[in-house]
């Protein structure tokens, strides 16, 4: 005899900068490491269905879209995806991530995306059930999306914040070009 209360194998998904996945899998378990870099963790708590995003920059220079990088693109197409899933526009419900001040420079990446993922959920009518934006520290994330539950953990080390920016999510492709991160 079976029964129904067996444990379920969980199975980790790395979502890496510009990148968003969605799943309504029990399974499932989104993981991603932020710096300035914001995520945002949006479900259906009804539907069981949620997804993550890891956005870089909040908004694309000159208003250009097209770009999973920045915050605007990033949000719609997660979004988008739960939608095709079956999730419904007016019961999605959000926890967001990131942002943190990783360089003395004058230039605030991680407020300004903190700033725009509070405006952009804020215009969109997403309530933001759970914050931990800002500070100075790397975030490690994990978000199980069929039932909403979120664990934070603090990074102190930069080893490991750049041994996690290492993973390669697609084929990589040689093109000469160096690819600076948050």
């Amino acid at each position: 005899m079976t029964s129904d209360l067996q444990p379920i194998q969980e199975r980790r998904v790395h979502v890496g900068q510009g990148s968003h996945q969605v799943s309504g899998d029990r399974s499932v378990v989104f993981s991603t490491i932020l710096g300035s870099c914001v995520a945002a963790c949006i479900r259906d708590p009804v539907a069981g269905i949620g997804g993550m995003n890891h956005f870089l920059l909040p908004e694309a220079p000159g208003g250009g879209a097209g770009d999973r990088r920045y915050g605007a693109q990033a949000m719609e197409l997660l979004i988008n995806g739960l939608l095709a899933l079956g999730a419904r526009r007016d019961r999605l419900e959000a926890k967001v991530f990131g942002g943190a001040r990783m360089t003395t420079s004058f230039n605030d990446i991680g407020g300004k995306n903190a700033e725009f993922v509070r405006r952009f959920l804020h215009e969109d009518g997403i309530p933001i059930i759970s914050q931990s934006l800002g500070g100075t520290l790397a975030r490690r994330i994990h978000f199980t999306p069929s039932t909403g539950a979120a664990a934070q953990h603090l990074v102190q080390d930069a080893a490991v914040i750049a041994r996690e920016r290492v993973v390669v999510t697609a084929p990589a492709r040689d093109t000469g070009a160096v690819e600076l991160f948050d």
